[in-house]
């Protein structure tokens, strides 16, 4: 427990714990926005290639509805 104390006490370990955390979570949303960034390009080849409604293109491409009707008219513009 002392150790735990002695290291928070630390001001550069805090800070190099602090850029490690957001060093985290900006990996994540990265990753994150990848992965939506593929779903929307499957919905928009589906889109341009298919006949299915947006419903069913949002159920494939694991997309919402809304997301799927706002490509189709970004499409068509």
């Amino acid at each position: 427990m002392s150790r735990i104390r002695q290291l928070s006490a630390d001001e550069e370990t805090r800070r190099l714990a602090f850029v490690r955390e957001r060093a985290l979570r900006d990996e994540v949303s990265l990753l994150n926005d990848a992965k939506r960034e593929g779903r929307e390009e499957v919905a928009r080849s589906m889109i341009l290639k298919t006949e299915m409604d947006d419903v069913m293109i949002a159920d494939i491409a694991e997309l919402s509805v809304e997301d799927v009707s706002k490509l189709r008219a970004e499409i068509k513009h």
